[in-house]
């Protein structure tokens, strides 16, 4: 699927068109991977609606892509054809910054995104470095593996950012395919812990409630006690406005989202400072993913294991699971089917 021009959905509802492609060749240090299933992000929508437009177009989006590798490029000797792996947003980074030899490549001024900077899982074939191809444990099947990839990679860095520790409150705002895998993970990681999600229609809160959550309420509603940290999913600033009130001393906002709507932004202003900011509050973005991210999350899942909720579609239907997406139509994940595995 190809994507030539930036614009809202609401004015296009179809901005991906189907267009054969040149089988792409791998270069040196890079492996080609037929692809068999990709997940479907709101990031996508922040690419077509240009809140993080790609530099180039038209391009193939997709970064939750899975599939086996059926060609190698020179010099790569740790992946072999056959192997199945998957591809998530960190597409490559320098290697040579000082965050990338912190282990912070997720901060590299050269990141490289998938489905943005360069070709994506949209598509039957795409190339990748071949270290940034990541092994997919073989509990899970290529249609659940897919959201792990980005979904759940992120989330697990959201997670580790709110520096919880067992049996303090969590509020997980917005509850989509990532926060849904947050939820299984935290109730894994800190048995003692109470989450509680803030979510805007009663099916994603009744969701939440079949998950595990000891709470579920619109944003606006008082939790029954206060958190230590919340992660918002949201794409909208009036969500962060009510975490702030709603964390306890010394408590964590993460914000785990690539970018916000600038329709809202007016609801900072809604910030009161006692309330909202005073006796230490924090607030952290969360930017992009390392490898490492990817990788302890997959031993993670597999070790609990986490299966996500999955709404498949065939990859002509992309349009179609976008514009559920951008209308909150949610349970779980959604994946595109691109061939059978």
């Amino acid at each position: 699927m190809l994507l030539r021009a930036l614009g809202d959905l609401e004015d296009n509802p179809n901005p991906l068109e189907m267009a054969g492609l040149p089988v792409p060749v791998p270069r040196e240090g890079e492996v080609r991977i037929r692809v068999s299933v990709c997940g479907v992000c709101h990031t996508e929508l922040d690419e077509i609606e240009g809140r993080t437009p790609p530099p180039r177009l038209p391009v193939v989006p997709g970064h939750q892509a899975v599939g086996r590798v059926d060609a190698v490029g020179p010099g790569v000797r740790e992946l072999h054809e056959g192997d199945r792996v998957g591809v998530p947003w960190i597409f490559s980074a320098c290697g040579r910054c000082k965050y990338c030899r912190e282990g912070s490549e997720n901060l590299c001024p050269f990141f490289v995104a998938t489905g943005r900077d360069a070709d994506g899982g949209y598509a039957e074939f795409m190339t990748v470095p071949a270290p940034f191809a990541h092994p997919i444990p073989e509990v899970f099947p290529d249609v659940e593996a897919a959201p792990l990839l980005c979904a759940g990679a992120i989330g697990y860095r959201s997670l580790m950012l709110t520096e919880l520790e067992d049996g303090e409150a969590l509020g997980l705002t917005g509850f989509g395919a990532s926060a849904h895998l947050v939820l299984k993970m935290a109730r894994h990681r800190y048995p003692n812990t109470r989450v509680h999600v803030f979510a805007r229609s009663e099916g994603e809160r009744s969701f939440a409630r079949e998950l595990g959550a000891v709470w579920a309420g619109d944003s606006t509603e008082e939790p029954p006690e206060r958190l230590a940290a919340v992660i918002d999913t949201t794409p909208a600033w009036q969500p962060v406005v009510e975490a702030m009130r709603h964390l306890e001393p010394e408590g964590r906002l993460v914000i785990n989202a690539i970018r916000k709507e600038e329709r809202d932004k007016s609801a900072l202003l809604a910030l009161d400072y006692p309330r909202d900011l005073w006796l230490e509050k924090e607030i952290k973005s969360v930017a992009n993913v390392a490898r490492s991210d990817v990788r302890d999350f997959l031993a993670l899942a597999a070790e609990i294991p986490i299966h996500p909720e999955v709404q498949e579609y065939p990859l002509e239907s992309a349009n179609q699971a976008l514009r559920e997406l951008k209308e909150r139509k949610i349970r779980g994940a959604k994946v595109l089917r691109i061939a059978e595995p």
